[in-house]
């Protein structure tokens, strides 16, 4: 930040460029596209985990909700997934706090490991088999990894870009 003249005896103040969006370094510097491609991926992951979420919410009102705890469980992974959607895409605008992404690809692991364990240990005494409810098991399922997969990648976008800025 510096104060320059601008007329006898005023002053303005000039602020450094500063850039709001991930991976997108100040006006002058390099290409922003690595910035674009990690916004398009936050994007990409917000809609799968709207539809995790979207699915898990069906699930509870369809009769997960008569489930003891696990029902609750739901109901919880429909909402966090909901939320950490739409932080998501506020981090398309904003350069978000690295727990956003993190949150929501352990929001999408922890689905994953809840699906797994009800399918062999239980999980509260809740068991279930194979890819039942069809088709909302494999469609959470695919939509979590996608989730991951997605998040994972912006993670190597972000982490080379800091690093060829380091260089």
């Amino acid at each position: 930040m510096t104060l320059k003249p601008v007329a006898a005896g005023r002053r303005s103040l000039h602020l450094p460029a500063v850039s709001f969006l991930p991976g997108r370094s100040a006006p002058g510097g390099p290409a922003g596209s690595r910035g674009t491609a990690v916004r398009a991926l936050y994007v990409a992951a917000a809609a799968a985990l709207t539809g995790s979420g979207y699915i898990h919410g069906q699930l509870y009102a369809d009769g997960y909700r008569f489930i003891h705890v696990v029902g609750v469980l739901f109901l919880v992974q429909s909402a966090a997934s909901f939320a950490l959607a739409l932080l998501l895409l506020v981090a398309v605008f904003v350069r978000p706090s690295v727990l956003v992404p993190l949150g929501a690809a352990g929001a999408a692991l922890g689905a994953l490991a809840g699906f797994v364990a009800s399918r062999t240990v239980g999980v509260f005494g809740f068991t279930e088999r194979g890819l039942q409810p069809a088709p909302q098991a494999l469609l959470s399922v695919l939509t979590e990894i996608a989730v991951v997969l997605l998040l994972s990648t912006a993670a190597v976008i972000r982490i080379r870009s800091l690093t060829a800025r380091a260089d």
